[in-house]
């Protein structure tokens, strides 16, 4: 391979062989200094023959993704009515929903325990701001101004200390977090690497949108258990606030997701459906494996399949 074509991008479809750690942790690097703002000059020679390598590799990424979870998503209802109680379902019978591990941080996780999972966390935020921003490119007028308050929310309203990123981001100054790619297992990586491909592919655009709504959708619980269990742990409150927060932010945001962007996307052509629905359940599914390895981890294994 040259430097146009890094080595790593072999293993994009190796999702549960060898090849898949090393993809991750390369995609994780690239992804890192992939959006970052930059001068004409600083360009490398072969920057768009390597971006050219890397998409290719990210889109077949994407679509053994996609076959993997086609079980999941074979009777998907084209009807705005039944596409919606058909998403709204995966909240309880989704991949990854009520894993053990979520109560189990709130009640007994002890303090390196809980670090270990921030760093995690930390590491495979990909930052739903601008995954937002990237996703409502050229949307319709409605779902674009639900996106739209959505991020303004995210960016705290224009309030600095408000913005929900460098909230995480202080939470991990406090528990003196370094995550890189090199510390965190793939599983997260492989999640946040996911989400930016989703959302950079026009072509995935309402596999992002059904991402994102599956996000808002579910994270209240999890974000309400982690909480606790940085409370018990005595975290201070102002350290912890973007859990806080978001365990009931999230379940006004998701209403209003659903209502203002799933339903009129779906109304306008019920071929988007599929497309939101595998966005959701590839999210959901990433999320069930990352708390699996978090699990054995820890040194718990449930056979329970579902996670939070």
């Amino acid at each position: 391979m040259t430097n146009a074509q890094p080595g790593w991008i072999r293993g994009a479809i190796d999702v549960h062989g060898p090849g898949s750690a090393e993809f991750q942790e390369g995609l994780t690097h690239y992804n890192t200094r992939r959006f970052q703002a930059g001068l004409p000059e600083d360009a490398s020679p072969d920057q768009l023959a390597q971006e050219g390598a890397i998409a290719a590799a990210e889109i077949d990424f994407i679509e053994t993704l996609r076959r993997e979870i086609a079980p999941l998503t074979d009777r998907i209802p084209c009807d705005p009515d039944g596409f919606l109680a058909w998403f709204e379902g995966l909240k309880k019978t989704g991949p990854g929903q009520g894993d053990p591990l979520f109560p189990w941080l709130a009640t007994s996780a002890t303090l390196e325990q809980m670090r270990w999972f921030l760093l995690q966390e930390v590491a495979g935020e990909a930052g739903f701001e601008d995954l937002l921003a990237m996703t409502q490119v050229k949307m319709p007028v409605q779902p674009k101004l639900e996106m739209a308050r959505n991020f303004w929310d995210e960016m705290g309203r224009g309030r600095q200390k408000g913005m929900h990123g460098p909230m995480l981001e202080r939470l991990a100054t406090y528990c003196e977090l370094s995550p890189t790619p090199e510390t965190v297992v793939p599983e997260a990586l492989a999640l946040g690497n996911t989400m930016i491909a989703l959302a950079h592919h026009r072509r995935y655009a309402y596999h992002s949108v059904g991402a994102l709504g599956v996000i808002e959708m579910t994270a209240p619980t999890r974000a309400g258990y982690v909480d606790k269990g940085l409370r018990r742990l005595g975290i201070p409150a102002k350290k912890r606030h973007y859990f806080a927060l978001h365990a009931v932010l999230d379940v006004k945001h998701s209403q209003e997701w659903n209502c203002e962007v799933i339903r009129p996307l779906v109304a306008d052509d019920p071929r988007r459906a599929r497309a939101i629905a595998e966005g959701a359940v590839i999210r959901l599914w990433h999320g069930a494996r990352t708390f699996e390895r978090y699990r054995r981890e820890f040194g718990f294994v449930d056979q329970h399949s579902h996670a939070a």
